[in-house]
């Protein structure tokens, strides 16, 4: 029927993740891509303000109250005064795809001046597979105008799920507190249209502001640690999430997708205000990001879960020398899974236990 706008991709299986401290205002620039969608907004700070969100949006709002209330004691494992908290939208949500995104990315435009859908560039990707075990040299060959170069083997072309869409941003870009420093003015200008897979074995550091997931195949993965209030670090919420995905995603045979979508970063972050809250991770990383090079999951471990709790035990074991912070985020990598699963009990049973938030509307 003439005149009958398509129905939205995904309509009904997607949430909208936004952790927040203001009013949403930034939602009337994201209206035409966003208002079909369901939000879970994750309010952070003090519980007795009123977050305004504007009309039209169907959305369901939790702040600290809401999560104290239903996660009883585990709610320890969710961060305080920091935009880590977004992680309590993905477990509360009951829709097989997330997409998550800060207050502060605007809608951003391609070098021919059109506005970019960032959801629905996430979307496609996440639904075409990945090709983690071998590199494509004209990047994602599902992408249309593209497809697999000379010499790449026809047994993996069939690829892997994807579990994971990391997008990008234009102006701001997301630098650490000594390259702000170092450049004060940098802006990133530089639009790349390409997608494609992180291979198996490589590491990245996973951005959760412009960022799409199969909640089905990675959503337990997802934990952003333990940040801001009471913890001696803040801003590696998104990396933690990224190494831990990324060694589960090897193992399961899953894939990660990194480049399109861009969105508009508007705001820098003060530079002096992020070095107090990462220059203990910066330290940390250098042995970090070995750990979880060397990190190796027994075939055991089959479900996302099980690689979880498996790697939550190796953290214990090999960081906690670090520094004692170590001990108390696996415990809560620990106490994330058993809230995850009591939310989200398996079989018929899901549908029928959702977590009710005290305001907002569903």
């Amino acid at each position: 029927m003439a005149g009958v706008a398509p129905t939205p991709l995904l309509k009904d299986e997607l949430d909208i993740v936004i952790p927040t401290i203001r009013n949403l205002d930034f939602l009337e620039m994201w209206r035409p891509f966003f208002q079909p969608y369901h939000l879970i907004i994750v309010q952070d700070g003090d519980p007795s303000k009123t977050i305004k969100v504007p009309e039209g949006f169907d959305y369901e709002l939790y702040n600290r109250n809401d999560i104290n209330r239903i996660l009883g004691p585990k709610a320890s494992c969710i961060s305080f005064k920091d935009s880590a908290c977004r992680c309590f939208g993905y477990m509360v949500s009951k829709k097989k795809y997330v997409f998550t995104i800060d207050d502060d990315c605007f809608v951003a435009k391609d070098p021919s001046g059109k506005e970019i859908n960032a959801l629905k560039q996430h979307i496609e990707n996440l639904l075409s597979p990945s090709t983690p075990y071998f590199f494509n040299t004209l990047y994602d060959p599902y992408r249309e105008g593209a497809d697999f170069v000379r010499g790449y083997p026809f047994s993996l072309r069939e690829g892997a799920p994807t579990a994971v869409s990391h997008g990008l941003w234009l102006n701001i870009p997301d630098y650490d507190a000594p390259t702000q420093l170092v450049k004060p003015r940098e802006r990133n200008t530089r639009y790349v249209d390409a997608v494609m897979t992180i291979p198996k074995g490589t590491l990245f550091p996973m951005c959760g502001m412009n960022l799409a997931f199969d909640r089905e195949l990675i959503g337990p993965a997802m934990y952003f640690g333990l940040m801001g209030d009471g913890q001696p670090i803040g801003r590696y919420d998104d990396m933690w999430a990224g190494w831990c995905t990324k060694v589960i995603c090897d193992h399961l045979g899953l894939g990660i997708k990194t480049g399109l979508p861009y969105i508009w970063h508007s705001k820098a972050s003060n530079p002096f205000v992020n070095l107090k809250k990462e220059y203990k991770g910066i330290y940390w990383q250098e042995e970090i990001i070995p750990f979880f090079q060397q990190v190796v999951l027994p075939k055991e471990c089959t479900t996302v879960q099980q690689c979880y709790l498996e790697l939550s035990k190796q953290v214990k074991a090999k960081l906690s020398g670090v520094d004692p912070y170590f001990t108390k985020l696996a415990d809560a990598m620990v106490t994330w899974i058993e809230a995850w699963d009591e939310l989200n009990p398996s079989g018929a049973a899901a549908a029928a236990a959702p977590a009710k938030p005290n305001n907002g509307k569903a």
